[in-house]
């Protein structure tokens, strides 16, 4: 069987734990060469090594705009182009309206700039190779209500609508912009993100998995958990020659929860 990605070069921010993660494995598993970027240097470089030669780890804080533009000239300058960009660094937080802080404001807001300028840094690489393809981490909690606290779901609202917005400026350089909006995965988000599962143990970290798997497959139609590898098989079709036609697009992936679940809880 052919490998859908042969020949492409991918750069996959957040790319240490996660979707990220599991997205980088299957790039590289389908002929990709792959740069991870997150700031947690020592399992950055772990995840690397563990999946060859093929998929590089470099460091960096995606909030900061020099280091999203370092991350792709070190893309080009390792694999010697960008043919795909996935905007997958997120957060958690449990704001309020009535308690919110200037400082989750700010926080939230350098993640949803981090994803507007990795398309800005990308323009140009794509462009000199005739197009590519750019995907941005979203969320089912910016279409309804109840999948987040509310800053959350405004930024994760902005983030599919510049989708559209992009993906229509772009359109004439064969440049596509889809959204992915997932729903409750089961990752390290839920108790902390990346940075808190790399002070945890192993075991303690599968503990807290196995718990959320159960929690999350009761709210879920489908009856079962999102997992990592059900999104990063969703990037990979927008990714591949199978979405060459598919752009400006948010592809909910979550089991029929927003759908079924998305009534104000009281």
């Amino acid at each position: 069987m052919s490998k859908r990605l042969k020949g492409k070069v991918a750069l996959i921010t957040g790319g240490t734990s996660g979707i990220g993660k599991d997205t980088a494995r299957l790039f590289s598993e389908e002929g990709a060469k792959v740069v991870i970027v997150g700031r947690s240097e020592e399992k950055g470089k772990k995840i690397a090594g563990e999946l060859g030669e093929n998929v590089v780890y470099k460091r960096a804080d995606i909030t900061i705009e020099k280091e999203i533009s370092e991350s792709v000239d070190f893309t080009i300058k390792t694999f010697g182009q960008m043919d795909i960009l996935f905007n997958n660094a997120g957060y958690g937080t449990a704001d309020n309206v009535a308690e919110i802080s200037q400082k989750q404001i700010d926080y939230g807001l350098g993640l949803l700039s981090s994803v507007i300028l990795g398309i800005k840094y990308a323009v140009e690489p794509m462009k000199v190779i005739g197009g590519g393809c750019i995907i941005n981490n979203s969320s089912v909690a910016g279409h309804v209500y109840g999948q987040g606290s509310p800053l959350y779901s405004a930024l994760k609202s902005a983030v599919s609508h510049y989708t559209r917005m992009a993906g229509v400026s772009l359109g004439p350089f064969n440049i596509r912009v889809n959204a992915i909006s997932p729903g409750a995965i089961a990752t390290p988000i839920f108790w902390g993100g990346s940075q808190r599962a790399n002070t945890l143990s192993d075991e303690e970290n599968e503990r807290k998995m196995e718990k959320l798997k159960g929690n999350l497959a009761k709210a879920v139609p489908l009856a079962k958990t999102g997992l990592a590898e059900d999104i990063s098989e969703a990037a990979l079709y927008l990714a591949s020659d199978a979405g060459k036609f598919v752009t400006c697009h948010d592809l909910v992936v979550d089991g029929g929860r927003s759908v079924a679940y998305n009534e104000p809880h009281h």
